[in-house]
C-alpha cells in the first residue's frame, strides 16, 4: 500500500510539473502546435530511458525506479492529450499540423528515450 501511496504523490507531482511546463511554453511560443505537449514527453521519455539504463545496471532500487517511472513520468507524459490535440489539429484543417505533430512527438520520446538508455548504460 505505502508503495501505491509513494507512486500517486509522485504523478501528483509530475502531473503539476505537465501543467507549468506547458503553460511556460505555451506562454513563450506562437504556434498551433502543441508545443508544451511535445516537450513534456520528449521529457518523460528521456528519464524514462535514463531510468531502464540504471536498471540494466542495476543500479537504484526498483521501488524508486517505480515511484519515478510510473509515477511521476506518468503523471509528466501524456498520450492522451498529445492524441486529442493531434485530434483537434486535424478537425482544425490543419492536417499538416497533425502529422507534424504526431511525428514529432513519436521520433524525438523515442530519441529522448534511446539517448536517456544509453547515457546510463553500464
Amino acid at each position: 500500500m505505502g508503495l501505491a501511496v509513494a507512486v500517486g504523490g509522485a504523478g501528483a507531482v509530475g502531473a503539476v510539473a505537465r501543467y507549468l511546463v506547458d503553460t511556460w511554453v505555451r506562454g513563450r511560443t506562437r504556434t498551433v502546435l502543441p508545443i508544451g505537449t511535445l516537450v513534456v514527453n520528449v521529457i518523460g521519455s528521456f528519464i524514462l530511458g535514463v531510468l531502464a539504463g540504471l536498471a540494466i545496471g542495476h543500479a537504484g532500487t526498483v521501488k524508486a525506479k517505480t515511484i519515478v517511472g510510473t509515477g511521476f513520468c506518468g503523471g509528466l507524459t501524456t498520450w492522451s492529450t498529445a492524441a486529442w490535440e493531434t485530434v483537434r489539429l486535424a478537425g482544425d484543417d490543419s492536417r499538416r499540423d497533425a502529422v507534424v505533430f504526431t511525428v514529432a512527438n513519436l521520433a524525438l520520446s523515442f530519441f529522448a528515450a534511446a539517448v536517456g538508455l544509453l547515457l546510463t548504460l553500464p
